[in-house]
């Protein structure tokens, strides 16, 4: 009886062969000679709290067969550690998204203007992220949405979103040890002098609790880098590359050097280039980043939404 009993135990504990997609699975080669599973899905950056959670769960997989223990694995075996199914995080609402770019970690969204990214109190429908809820449903993505960077909501251009943690924290890493690279193109007032420059001032909240201001004693560390691409004297097309993440740092960078972005009620109090267009006039353009399984540094671009495309048009 003994016997028979250890030989249950033993089949129960045995897994099957696994496919290891990636979609499902993230899947590492070791180069050491020798070396325990754990210890070596920590040198692959894993964190330690993904760590504890798939042995929790017995989801690392040695040679595409779970194991229940930390083994030791050896030069060429494969150790993978299986992502859960998680249950979405939002309402579903469907509505066509602007996709830049897709695999099994990523999407890279052009979000359109007069779009909140996430929900909140007074947002809890017809945000990105009620979209994107639907768009994994539809594609059985089986995940949470987790956004990496966000943007205002009259700000059109790139959102990354992340299909697993793992990807998310590696991103979220670039992004927290400014390795990633920004640019925005803003149209704003025109008759730049210098035509590329630095705007190194810091930045504070200002007393109304919503607007930021410049303040060299109290504020925080901003670093922008702009240039001017189109000026007619009234207009300017202007590329911007952020050194720092400050919330509205463009806008205060901008307004501080004389050119408030057009369309900017918050910071430009010219009315008639307030009216020239419905929203502030700013365009994440670009984002490079490593991608956070291969490391493979990639450059992602989205084109201007058509009403700047169209103020832009009367820049000559």
């Amino acid at each position: 009886y003994y016997y028979k009993l250890r030989l249950i135990v033993k089949l129960e504990k045995e897994e099957k062969m696994e496919k290891l997609n990636p979609y499902e699975f993230l899947e590492f080669i070791v180069t050491d000679e020798k070396i325990k599973s754990r210890k070596f899905l920590e040198k692959m950056d894993i964190s330690s709290r993904h760590i504890r959670r798939a042995c929790r769960e017995n989801s690392i997989y040695i040679n595409g067969k779970r194991t229940f223990e930390n083994v030791e694995v050896k030069k060429g075996d494969s150790v993978a550690i299986k992502f859960p199914d998680e249950s979405l995080n939002a309402l579903c609402q469907y509505k066509d998204i602007d996709i830049c770019y897709e695999d099994y970690d990523l999407l890279i969204v052009n979000k359109e203007y007069n779009c909140v990214t996430h929900t909140a109190k007074d947002d809890s429908q017809d945000t990105l992220l009620n979209y994107l809820a639907a768009y994994f449903e539809k594609n059985n993505i089986k995940r949470k949405v987790r956004f990496v960077n966000r943007l205002d909501r009259d700000t059109s251009g790139l959102i990354i979103v992340a299909k697993n943690s793992y990807a998310h924290a590696k991103i979220m890493d670039e992004f927290s040890n400014n390795q990633v690279d920004k640019i925005y193109l803003a149209i704003c007032r025109g008759d730049f002098k210098e035509k590329q420059g630095e705007i190194v001032k810091k930045i504070s909240l200002c007393q109304d609790g919503i607007r930021r201001e410049v303040d060299d004693d109290n504020g925080k560390y901003a670093k922008t880098k702009y240039q001017v691409l189109k000026d007619n004297k009234k207009l300017a097309l202007v590329k911007l590359k952020l050194f720092t993440g400050r919330t509205h740092q463009i806008r205060v960078h901008l307004k501080s050097i004389g050119h408030p972005i057009i369309g900017d009620k918050l910071y430009n109090d010219c009315n008639e280039e307030q009216n020239l267009l419905d929203r502030q006039a700013l365009h994440s353009y670009s984002l490079s980043f490593k991608l956070p399984r291969t490391g493979e540094l990639k450059t992602f671009t989205a084109k201007l939404s058509d009403d700047m495309d169209m103020l832009n048009n009367e820049i000559s």
